[in-house]
């Protein structure tokens, strides 16, 4: 998205939609395991909230309080941009890139890359290229900025909006597009070879449903994945009006069905009767799909939206929780663990023969540089639902946890316990909660057990 030129997306807007999503009811969650942030809500079902940030706007108290107590998740909003990153061609700056990044890591929040190749926001040099100079410019860049941040980042926009709005369901015309129809395939190869841990994804708006420019990303994303092309997620960006397409969850699971995830990566949403409820749709329907994997609000607070006058986000210019605020935490505490049911007021007339299985496994992914490392660790449950969970971890010499959420800790070297807290520690079988710490050194090496109960 162009914070800079203020450029309007088309807003979708669909009254008979609109009334539905105002009679549709917020669920409320009323016990005292209902997380209260949320990034912590998000990780109770293995996902993120996040939003995306400004190096300018740091300095900010109540700004940055708000970042660094409800948000698990950060995006650059212009900082990892051609333009920003590499203003001459072959010099590359990282300053304000890596203020958004050292943020979100000190904070042990996961970062998204935003975004590799744009037709906006180009320097003026790539501007000014064609053909192939162009190409191998862009190829270039893809290359140096990934392998700069390699292991760092969670998840990159490799390239944004490149298709045309429209019906058409094709691709928009600009002077990447016009260095052949491949441009997008090269950016993601490249982009793979550079990091291969960070998930690759294609992010655009006006996809919010089933229509001709998400049809047309949906093919392309159908294509990637036949050739073995490179593509890991989408990102639907989600500005929106006062209604939500009747098709989007629809939407996110067809292209989950196509094997990558799905990511709500800038949504806002106008203010009015409905943003509340058009706010806790949103993260209801991707909720509902396995795959999708996290939402990103564009900015933080009304006032530092680039949206002007239309309020679109979750706290108003003083930092405080707006009504859409209340609707999205209930709406992701609502998917959080249940409460396993009461036992039999009885006994069984003839004892089991074996006490029920409550086996917990875990596994460790890490984001590591020189010097630390971020490790987000997902517990699984078994055949059976898991009521309180402990998991170990060995860290080798010279490695210390520096930070910590989802879990506490025994320790902050050597051999570590991980234990659950309050809101996830209860797994339904077959389910699963992510927890994660940031270190220092290196990371972990071996595989983590899990012992339940």
């Amino acid at each position: 998205m162009n914070l800079r030129t203020g450029r309007r997306r088309t807003l979708l807007l669909s009254a008979a939609v609109a009334s539905a999503v105002v009679a549709a009811s917020i669920a409320v969650i009323g016990t005292a395991e209902a997380a209260t942030t949320l990034g912590a809500s998000a990780a109770q079902s293995g996902r993120y909230f996040g939003a995306a940030i400004a190096a300018g706007r740091l300095g900010d108290s109540t700004y940055t309080r708000l970042l660094t107590t409800e948000f698990n998740s950060v995006t650059p909003e212009n900082e990892m941009k051609w333009d920003a990153t590499e203003p001459q061609q072959g010099r590359f700056t990282y300053t304000n890139g890596d203020r958004i990044l050292n943020q979100g890591l000190s904070n042990g929040s996961k970062v998204r890359g935003h975004a590799l190749l744009w037709h906006a926001q180009q320097p003026g040099w790539a501007q000014s290229l064609s053909g192939t100079a162009l190409r191998n410019a862009a190829i270039n860049h893809v290359t140096q900025v990934a392998t700069h941040y390699k292991g760092k980042i969670y998840a990159w926009d490799v390239v944004n909006e490149a298709f045309a709005d429209g019906g058409s369901g094709g691709r928009r015309d600009s002077n990447l597009q016009r260095t052949g129809n491949d441009w997008i395939e090269a950016a993601f190869r490249a982009a793979r070879a550079a990091d291969p841990a960070a998930k690759l994804c294609y992010n655009d708006y006006n996809t919010d449903g089933i229509n001709a420019k998400s049809t047309g990303i949906y093919n392309m994303v159908r294509d990637f994945k036949s050739r073995g092309v490179p593509i890991d997620c989408v990102g639907l960006q989600s500005h929106l009006g006062t209604g939500l397409d009747s098709t989007y969850q629809a939407n996110i699971q067809r292209f989950a069905d196509l094997g990558v995830d799905v990511q709500i990566t800038e949504l806002d949403v106008a203010q009015g009767g409905n943003q509340a409820n058009v706010y806790a749709g949103v993260t209801r329907a991707c909720l509902a799909v396995a795959r999708c994997t996290g939402i990103t609000v564009w900015g933080i607070r009304d006032t530092d939206s680039w949206r002007g006058g239309e309020n679109p986000l979750l706290f108003d210019g003083s930092g405080n929780k707006k009504a859409a605020y209340t609707s999205v935490l209930n709406a992701l505490n609502a998917a959080g663990p249940t409460t396993p049911t009461s036992p039999p007021t009885s006994p069984p007339t003839s004892p089991p023969t074996s006490p029920p299985t409550t086996a917990c496994s875990a596994t460790v992914s890490l984001n590591s540089w020189n010097g630390g490392y971020v490790a987000t660790v997902r517990v699984n449950a078994g055949s059976a639902a898991v009521n309180g969970w402990t998991v170990t971890v060995t860290l080798p010499g010279g490695s210390a946890v520096t930070g910590l959420w989802s879990a506490t800790s025994s320790s902050t070297s050597g051999t570590v316990a991980f234990r659950n807290v309050a809101y996830n520690g209860q797994i339904p079988s077959s389910g699963s909660t992510e927890f994660g710490f940031q270190g220092t050194g290196s990371g972990p090496t071996g595989s983590p057990t899990c012992a339940a109960g």
